[in-house]
């Protein structure tokens, strides 16, 4: 018989400022234990010395992850020109070096190619998989392996400080699955001065931002107490990119037992994604046809 999970039935986001130095995992682990709750994860690594927000979900919000993940998500980031390194950030080691420096006009002209659909290579110490082994553990080993480039939506591309001949400061708009470190390397080689990330920040994913969140002093601090309940957010804010249908009393009870159930929508086409409440509560999210939500994912909250 499988051992019941500790922790108490309880659902929402967590918006945390993660700091520099700390893993996505350390961060998730850090909520789940400071909530007492039985099941969290996040929704979008980043790298361990990267800030900004990641946004933790508890409990029945972990269903709504994959809305989070595919929204769109800005960074902002400092690029240090004249260098590049086999991780495409400050913490790998430097590979090769550049004199040349390129002109705020240069850096301008340059930032077009990344904006739209673009293909990327993502670096080689990253969590791709490879022959179902990590990128980042093949580097390690020395392992000589190529990655595929991948599509990317880039919304924004545009530069917002020049501190001195050696660092731009970017901010970037992107879809999912983009990595800032392969912007840098990549800008570094078409401006012919190579280059790599020195600073990271994300400043907002989908609905969640930055300077909306938690750091992680606070979560010691008010580590399992109604203070640290008090930041908890609906579920229902992991379901803002999909619209929203009311469910009927008896659809709703059909709804929660996996089967179509009965819905009221306006603006809803056939065959596009939503989710239904009920009285304010999420219910279910599934596929609109014909007056009823056939559902993929169903919530199961506490009474």
């Amino acid at each position: 018989m499988a051992r019941k999970r500790k922790g108490r039935d309880i659902s929402g986001w967590l918006v945390v400022d993660k700091p520099a130095g700390m893993t996505s995992t350390a961060v998730v682990n850090k909520v789940r234990w400071a909530m007492a709750a039985k099941k969290a994860g996040h929704a979008g690594t980043l790298d361990p010395e990267a800030t900004g927000v990641l946004a933790v979900a508890l409990g029945e919000a972990t269903k709504t992850v994959p809305y989070i993940t595919d929204s769109l998500k800005a960074y902002t980031f400092t690029v240090r020109l004249g260098a590049a390194t086999n991780t495409d950030d400050a913490e790998g080691e430097v590979i090769a070096t550049s004199d040349a420096r390129p002109s705020d006009d240069d850096i301008k002209a340059a930032l077009g190619q990344f904006v739209g659909d673009i293909m990327q290579v993502p670096p080689k110490f990253s969590a791709v998989k490879i022959d179902g082994e990590r990128a980042y553990k093949l580097a390690r080993d020395d392992e000589d392996f190529e990655i595929a480039a991948r599509p990317l939506w880039v919304e924004e591309l545009v530069m917002i400080d020049r501190e001195d001949a050696d660092h731009v400061t970017l901010e970037m708009t992107c879809g999912k699955g983009g990595y800032v470190r392969s912007i840098a390397r990549d800008l570094g080689e078409v401006m012919g001065c190579l280059g790599h990330v020195r600073e990271l920040r994300r400043i907002w994913s989908g609905p969640f931002t930055a300077s909306d969140g938690i750091s992680i002093k606070q979560i010691d601090e008010m580590a399992k107490t109604p203070e640290l309940d008090a930041f908890l957010r609906p579920l229902t804010e992991g379901l803002t990119e999909l619209p929203e249908v009311k469910a009927t009393a008896e659809g709703a009870v059909r709804l929660r037992n996996g089967n179509p159930g009965m819905v009221i929508a306006s603006d809803v086409e056939y065959g596009e994604e939503c989710w239904a409440s009920l009285d304010g509560e999420p219910v279910a999210v599934g596929i609109f046809k014909a007056g009823e939500l056939h559902p993929s994912r169903v919530f199961v909250l506490p009474e």
